[in-house]
């Protein structure tokens, strides 16, 4: 059976909007098993596929339901029930249940799975699984892999059959149900392959040439919160959570935590460190921090965000970071013009963690 130790960045049912940033409530390993929590009603639309094999038949049929939130970049994952799955045990039974990958790139950092039912060829899961953290861009070009396999206490877990569904078919805000077929393993090369030519093992994401035709390699990302307290003369800066970090221990994993820098001239007082959370790639950290600075030195400051493995009795590897202020680009200098601009005023955004530019750990 799958490690359980890396659902962290994976939740279920109400989607985060639902809730305040520092008010999450913590996430159980893949996914709530409570049925009635369901993501908000949106549009619905239906798609049935159209295999016509008889060998597709003799797998079995599972439904499920997709919603990308477009504000939360959120993508909640429904799964229904399957029928008739081929039996696999010696009773003529099952022991299904559900695994989602992202693709290119399957790695513990991005795999989910619902709970086991035993005993069962027509299992009624009702589970909801969300991916955090996935861009418009993501949807694009990503694929989710939905495969049934049968748990088996003493050997190896068995596959059953599996679906692929290519993100760029969903629409914004608006709920996909599918009754499909399974199928046997889809073909390698139709789906991992990308226009880099292969699929990464450790990240969920391809390399992005740098500015000087170097790789940058991404290593995860951040969600981070900003707000200038006009009341406390404060920079309140939250650390929300992190997904798809790299791993950089031996078992698959990390032990990360984040540091925060305001400089410069800011001294120990510009630092701070999250706590450290074991052994997964998809940390939830829910704390804020605050600076006392006068709102009109902000714009002359720079917001380093970095994010560490922490290692006993040696020093913390790092897995990567990013700088938010006037001098970055993109979404970073967004996210420091638009807490500028807006006092008294939370913006939270997800920002992409690159291999670069960073100093020793503490």
């Amino acid at each position: 059976m799958a490690q359980q130790g890396d659902a962290g960045a994976y939740s279920s049912g109400a989607p985060p909007e639902q809730r305040s940033s520092l008010d999450r409530r913590q996430p159980t390993a893949y996914g709530s098993h409570n049925p009635r929590q369901q993501p908000p009603p949106a549009e619905e639309e239906e798609e049935v596929n159209d295999y016509d094999s008889d060998e597709a038949t003799t797998l079995g049929s599972l439904e499920f339901s997709l919603l990308y939130q477009q504000e939360s970049n959120s993508l909640h994952c429904s799964i229904l029930k399957a029928k008739g799955l081929k039996p696999m045990d010696s009773n003529g039974l099952a022991d299904p249940y559900v695994k989602l990958h992202l693709l290119p790139g399957a790695s513990k950092s991005n795999k989910l799975r619902t709970k086991t039912l035993r005993n069962t060829r027509n299992p009624v899961w009702n589970e909801t699984l969300t991916y955090h953290g996935l861009t418009e861009d993501d949807m694009q070009r990503k694929t989710l892999r939905v495969s049934v396999c049968d748990e088996d206490k003493f050997g190896h877990n068995e596959f059953i059959g599996e679906t692929r569904v290519a993100l760029k078919k969903l629409k914004m805000n608006t709920k996909k149900n599918f009754n499909v077929c399974l199928e046997r393993v889809v073909p390698v090369s139709q789906t991992l392959k990308s226009h880099s030519g292969t699929a990464r093992g450790i990240s969920l994401y391809e390399d992005e040439a740098g500015k000087d035709g170097t790789e940058v390699e991404e290593r995860g990302r951040v969600l981070i919160s900003l707000m200038y307290s006009s009341q406390q003369n404060r920079l309140i800066v939250g650390v929300v959570r992190c997904v798809h970090l790299a791993a950089m221990d031996a078992n698959g994993y990390s032990d990360p935590y984040v540091k925060i820098c305001l400089k410069p001239d800011m001294g120990k007082k510009g630092k701070c460190k999250t706590q450290i959370k074991k052994r997964t790639l998809n940390p939830e950290f829910n704390e804020e921090f605050g600076f006392e600075i006068k709102h009109s030195e902000l714009a002359k400051k720079t917001l380093d965000v970095s994010v560490w493995d922490y290692d006993i009795g040696k020093s913390n590897d790092y897995i990567g970071g990013c700088q938010l202020g006037i001098t970055a680009k993109g979404e970073r200098l967004k996210h420091w013009y638009e807490c500028l601009k807006n006092k008294d005023k939370k913006i939270e955004r997800w920002h992409t963690l690159l291999n670069e530019n960073h100093v020793a750990s503490d």
